[in-house]
């Protein structure tokens, strides 16, 4: 079985900045959560034929990218 590949985490400057409203470090946070996103909005569809295929719902991965999104800009340090 294939292990999952390691994800350097995101650095604490770029979760500084995306905070404070800086357009490229929120981009980054969203694509390192990419494939989580992805993820969690696949759903079963049914071809005209009956054959079941798994898609992503792009409805709900705008959603959740705007709600992590929200959740940064939100999100406060305590120091």
């Amino acid at each position: 079985m294939e292990s999952k590949k390691y994800k350097e985490p995101i650095e604490f400057e770029v979760i500084q900045a995306a905070i404070q409203g800086d357009a490229d470090s929120i981009n980054q946070i969203i694509s390192y959560f990419q494939p989580y996103i992805n993820a969690r909005c696949r759903r079963k569809f049914k071809d005209e034929f009956g054959h079941e295929h798994y898609m992503t719902d792009e409805y709900m991965k705008r959603r959740l990218e705007t709600k992590l999104i929200t959740k940064i800009l939100d999100f406060k340090i305590q120091v």
